[in-house]
């Protein structure tokens, strides 16, 4: 199979854009104070589908950015070092369950509370992503928008898991210190080729994780509706 060339992505992704930006409704549902309701106005099960929404678009476009970002910067023999210099994602020691078995056994609640540690674990380092993606002379804009987009869109997709476990589990938000502990380091002005390197993992281990946001949630929404036939 041949593999797609940077040019014909960038038409692609351009096409496909005004359509991502335009399906995003947004997650967030505030009184007018401006403090999180419990969104009288909306079904828990409207909220849960709109969460779903958010976490698929947050997946595909960061498979878009790590695909494009590859393509634009990362030869082929340093995708297999990435692979086999122990590169480890920011993510591996929150307590998420991984394997397949793990993942059916716990519990809606434990659902929802590793979506928003994923989440919560995410913000500070898209946000860095930014900064550090400014400094490549030949970064396409299309890949400064795609990750600007995914920080903002992972700010409401945390907004919809906060309400959702307020009026799934009649709790409040959810406290965690990996955060506080620092799960992300960072460097001060590395190397060009290890900045490459670092940012071609977060993305990597980004689009990973985001791929488990959406899989919980479509696991969490099958339980609500056929709770003994979800794989």
């Amino acid at each position: 199979m041949l593999m797609m060339t940077v040019k014909q992505c960038g038409v692609w992704v351009v096409l496909l854009w005004p359509y991502l930006l335009s399906v995003s409704i947004p997650l967030d549902c505030k009184e007018e104070q401006g403090s999180l309701s419990r969104c009288p106005s909306i079904t828990q099960e409207k909220l849960l589908d709109r969460v779903i929404q958010h976490a698929e678009l947050i997946y595909r476009v960061s498979e878009e950015s790590c695909s494009l970002f590859e393509e634009m910067f990362v030869p082929f023999p340093l995708r297999l070092q990435r692979n086999q210099a122990g590169y480890t994602c920011i993510t591996k020691a929150l307590p998420i369950p991984s394997s397949k078995s793990e993942i059916q056994q716990i519990s809606d609640k434990w659902l929802l509370h590793s979506v928003l540690m994923l989440v919560q674990s995410w913000i500070e380092p898209l946000v860095y992503l930014q900064t550090t993606l400014d400094r490549y002379d030949d970064a396409p804009e299309m890949l400064l928008n795609k990750t600007k987009w995914v920080s903002e869109k992972l700010i409401s997709l945390e907004q919809g898991v906060v309400v959702l476990i307020k009026k799934m589990l009649d709790e409040g938000m959810l406290t965690t210190t990996y955060s506080e502990q620092g799960l992300f380091q960072y460097d001060v002005q590395p190397e060009m080729l290890e900045s490459v390197m670092r940012d071609y993992t977060l993305l990597s281990c980004f689009k990973k994780d985001a791929h488990k946001m959406e899989t919980f949630l479509k696991l969490l929404k099958c339980r609500q509706t056929d709770k003994y036939n979800c794989a």
